[in-house]
Formats: structure tokens, C-alpha cells, sequence
């Protein structure tokens, strides 16, 4: 599975800048986009609902808010592409020792990668609020194991593609 997530440079910025504001709770949102694109087209900043800790060390979508979210994107014949979130405090795959946020899914974060199939799940993590983000996404294959998604950051979608299947035929 050669999985690319295509993302507009205005989006990787809204979601760091999320990130970076809600330091050292983990940030949260998704990026919505037509249905059937896999193009997001606007991010949606949402509540971290979770309260397991001060620190925030996890995250979840207020059901409320989610409701909302998906209501309206129904109305706009959107869809989820992107669920963002970000890492801050602690490493998230059991192999690694340094003690440092990685934009690695957590257990957890794969469950809800389960709820969500062909949805790109988007990590950033940070060691601070003014810290260089490390960008990742991911998503499950087919038997269920997490793949990372090549991640392009574009300007724009209008000259962008994936391979020679979505380049017009001029013939």
C-alpha cells in the first residue's frame, strides 16, 4: 500500500499553529474536504475533550462538537480526509527510549484509526511550543497494521498529483 497524503501548506500551518497554542495538551481537529477528493480543503479546530490528566496527554473529540462538525460537512458534501491531533510529552511507540513526543500513533490512536477506514490520521509532534513540528500521517491497511503515508506539502492542489492515474488523458 503506497499511501500519499497531499496537503495545501496553509493547512500543515493552521494545524501547527494549533498545536503550538494548546501546548502541552495535545491539539486536535480534522481537515474536511469534497467527498470522494481526498483533498482536504479547510481545517476545523476541535475542543480536546479528554481530561485523563493536566497535561493532556491524550485526546478526544468533544461528541458534541463532533456532531456538529459532521452534520455540517454532510450539508456541504464534505468529508473527513484528515484527523489531526499532536503529541507533546511522551514517546509513542514502545521500542523508543529518548522520552521525547513522536508523531507515532498510540495505541489508542490506531483503535480510532480502526473507526475511520481510508481516513489519513496527521500527528505533530512538538517538545515545545516554539519547537520545530515533526509532521506525519497514517493510515491502516488492509489487515489492519499502520502504514505512514508519504506526506506532500503543496501550495496548492491545482498542479499537484499523486502518479500518472489522476494526470488528464490528452489523447
Amino acid at each position: 500500500m503506497d499511501a500519499v497524503l497531499v496537503i495545501r501548506a496553509d493547512l500543515v500551518e493552521q494545524m501547527v499553529e494549533h498545536a503550538r497554542r494548546d501546548f502541552p495538551r495535545e491539539a486536535c481537529g480534522q481537515l474536511l474536504g469534497p467527498e470522494e477528493s481526498d483533498r482536504p480543503e479547510r481545517y476545523v479546530p476541535m475542543t480536546n475533550a479528554d481530561d485523563a490528566d493536566a497535561q493532556g496527554s491524550d485526546y478526544r473529540f468533544d461528541s458534541r462538537e463532533q456532531f456538529t462538525v459532521y452534520k455540517e460537512a454532510s450539508e456541504r458534501d464534505e468529508e473527513t480526509v484528515v484527523v489531526f491531533h499532536s503529541h507533546t510529552r511522551v514517546p509513542r511507540r514502545a521500542l523508543t527510549d529518548t522520552g521525547l513526543p513522536e508523531a507515532y500513533p498510540s495505541v489508542k490512536d490506531i483503535e480510532y484509526m480502526g473507526l475511520q477506514p481510508g481516513v489519513h490520521f496527521a500527528i505533530v509532534a512538538l517538545t515545545g511550543p516554539d519547537a520545530e513540528p515533526d509532521l506525519r500521517s497514517f493510515l491502516l491497511d488492509d489487515a489492519g497494521e499502520v502504514v505512514e503515508d508519504e506526506v506532500q506539502v503543496v501550495e496548492n492542489y491545482m498542479f499537484s498529483h499523486t502518479g500518472a492515474g489522476d494526470v488528464p488523458d490528452r489523447s
